[in-house]
């Protein structure tokens, strides 16, 4: 059996035992007014600007990642700080787990047989470890309902409800749906999806956001 396959083995074992995440529909768009749209676009622009003040934030919940012949679901951990990531995906039964880390520079994969890997592509680095195709360098930009930078992931093309809420995101050849938002919090803190799927060709990724955690910029 080739290394791949092995380390792909391996993550499924490790989240086969995992708490699954449930699937629903997505969210019902909604052709706006010139009016409408725009208003709803100049809230996904204050939504970014939020979000990209924010020197960290971090999200803990439940993923369920699928290639289309093999899938599984556990607890994820993501801390992003400026272009830094840092994620942790555990399957409490087994106590298995892996630890991805990276910038723009390069990335390191940790937990799955044979030792750490590294590489300079992290979309890449994964798709040889494991056979997941899971858009790394642009899932938390989308995951704080926020477009990735075109400059590494294309022009999006946005899709609202009737009452102006983003419902789908279409950047760099991936669909994502946004089925649920938490409530607007007090203190100017910006609204985020806690419920989110992710699907280009047969790659699946579903993600369900328990918390969020947001460093606000401190005042010199």
């Amino acid at each position: 059996m080739s290394g791949r396959l092995l380390a792909t083995a391996a993550l499924i074992t490790a989240l086969a035992a995992c708490t699954s995440v449930p699937v629903r529909p997505p969210a019902q768009t909604a052709v706006l007014d010139a009016a409408a749209r725009a208003e709803a676009e100049a809230r996904l622009v204050a939504r970014e600007a939020a979000v990209r003040s924010l020197p960290e934030f971090t999200f803990t919940g439940r993923v369920a990642m699928s290639n289309g012949r093999d899938g599984g679901s556990g607890r994820i951990d993501w801390r992003q700080a400026g272009d830094r990531f840092e994620v942790s995906l555990a399957a409490p039964v087994t106590r298995q787990s892996w630890r991805l880390s990276g910038d723009p520079d390069g990335a390191r994969i940790e937990g799955l047989d044979g030792g750490p890997r590294d590489g300079a592509d992290v979309g890449q680095l994964l798709w040889e470890a494991t056979g997941f195709d899971i858009p790394v360098a642009a899932l938390a930009a989308w995951a704080a309902g926020t477009r990735a930078d075109p400059a590494q992931a294309g022009e999006a093309e946005l899709e609202f409800t009737a009452d102006g809420q983003l419902a789908r995101l279409r950047q760099g050849g991936w669909t994502i749906d946004y089925l649920d938002w938490q409530p607007v919090a007090s203190g100017g803190a910006p609204a985020l999806p806690v419920r989110i799927n992710a699907a280009r060709d047969a790659a699946r990724v579903r993600l369900i956001v328990d918390a969020w955690s947001l460093e606000a910029a401190t005042s010199p």
